[in-house]
């Protein structure tokens, strides 16, 4: 029987085992390793989800222990099964695995793909933060109010009891609540119910997404980091970053993701040189596929417009932490004030933000919304308490009044697509798209 490490991050590495192991009398995985975010190693992939050959479960390691996990359970292979990593930090680790002994490998999309009954439309990125969120809420309040019924299927986020999270629905504000979803989660769902989208997610997607068959007419698939989707798809976005132009291919998977669009949206134009804008679109010529490219803008609003004296930015997490952001849209409506001071929080930081900030040094005057578990959002409130600030600009897409302890003053900073230029969106996607469901 040949013995598997799968390395993740809570949520590919979950749906590689369920698509590809789970049913396998071949294999055995002897463990997932957990990377990139806090308080996901240290649990099990419990029985309820593994299956009747896993009796108790698999357990998830830290990734430091990777190495040694291999040598003493004698692996065979180490299955590499999370995103936005860099090709340098991806190649170091595949050379020591090498070397302690098992085979290093990447898996097909293909090969872990679901087909849906249902005509599906992916929205995908080669980097964190390039805003495909706000072009999948776009889309989905496009098809509500053409009549259609479209789910909105995210990525999966579990972080918390995972056979409870087999399987999740929200449709309000309250499902959020009732489900104790951290920051993170709240970040990736919040804006799309506020939009009137029902929003699927969770551990199990071929339960997932039977469910979702079952009350709609089409998916939504809204990706995270820059993973591929885990649905077969109909028409697949891909939304580049104008402001990054360096990196459509730097980041594992993100050029395979590339490879796939039906459509590349370079987003952000507004905010990007002209400089920039010709560098990403010259890169595309060189690494991209031969599709459809129009260009767009975050539009970046806030509420209330005018606020004074000293501020803290608090930043989405993901895009901040292993996105490679230093700043983001709750700085730049910062920077557009008069008489502001932008107060730096990395002296104020307490407890396991201290270790972000290491962990992440390129991170600029701003504290990401890190929020995996009650422990960090209590950090941020003390955080922000140290800080004595008039104003909270709050660049993550959660209302903070929500979740924080906190009586100072949220700015609310927000951001939706936009088309620029005369190529539009929903004329690509309804050619696309919407004869799939009809």
């Amino acid at each position: 029987m040949k013995k598997v490490v799968i390395c993740g991050a809570a949520g590919r590495d979950f749906h590689n085992f369920n698509t590809l192991y789970r049913q396998d009398p071949d294999v055995q995985v002897v463990g997932f390793t957990a990377a990139q975010l806090p308080n996901i190693d240290r649990r099990r992939y419990p029985p309820a989800l593994a299956g009747p050959s896993y009796p108790d479960g698999i357990p998830i390691y830290p990734q430091s222990e990777l190495l040694n996990l291999c040598r003493r359970k004698g692996v065979d292979e180490v299955l590499f099964s999370y995103s936005d990593v860099d090709h340098q930090t991806v190649m170091a680790l595949a050379e020591k695995v090498l070397h302690a002994g098992p085979s290093f490998r990447f898996e097909s999309f293909s090969r872990t793909r679901l087909r849906a009954r249902i005509p599906v439309l992916s929205v995908c990125a080669v980097r964190t933060g390039c805003g495909k969120s706000q072009i999948a809420r776009y889309l989905g309040a496009a098809y509500r109010d053409a009549g259609y019924r479209v789910a909105l299927m995210r990525h999966p986020m579990p972080y918390g009891h995972l056979a409870e999270q087999k399987v999740q629905k929200f449709s309000s504000l309250n499902d959020l609540k009732r489900a104790n979803c951290t920051i993170e989660e709240r970040e990736e769902y919040e804006r799309h119910i506020l939009a009137g989208a029902t929003v699927y997610a969770g551990v199990d997607y071929a339960e997932i997404l039977s469910l979702a068959e079952q009350e709609n007419d089409a998916i939504i698939w809204d990706g995270g980091n820059n993973d591929g989707s885990f649905l077969h798809s109909d028409f697949h976005i891909v939304v580049v970053d104008a402001l990054r132009p360096d990196e459509l291919c730097s980041h594992y998977p993100g050029l395979s993701v590339l490879l796939e669009a039906d459509l590349v949206v370079v987003n952000k134009c507004d905010s990007a040189t002209e400089a920039q804008i010709e560098q990403i679109k010259a890169n595309l010529t060189k690494v991209g596929p031969e599709v459809p490219q129009i260009e767009a803008r975050s539009k970046i609003s806030s509420q209330p417009e005018q606020f004074e004296g000293r501020v803290l930015v608090l930043e989405d997490g993901p895009t901040t932490t292993h996105g490679g952001l230093s700043c983001g849209a709750g700085y730049i409506v910062a920077q557009r004030q008069s008489n502001v001071e932008v107060v730096d929080p990395r002296p104020f930081a307490v407890g396991t933000l201290q270790d972000t900030y290491r962990n992440y040094p390129h991170i600029g005057p701003v504290l990401p919304a890190m929020g995996y578990g009650q422990r960090q959002i209590d950090e941020l409130s003390k955080t922000i308490a140290a800080a004595d600030v008039d104003w909270i600009v709050c660049g993550s897409p959660i209302d903070l009044t929500r979740v924080l302890d906190s009586e100072t003053p949220v700015v609310q900073v927000s951001y939706e697509y936009e088309d620029m230029g005369p190529r539009r969106l929903l004329d690509y996607v309804r050619k696309g798209f919407v004869d799939a469901i009809r």
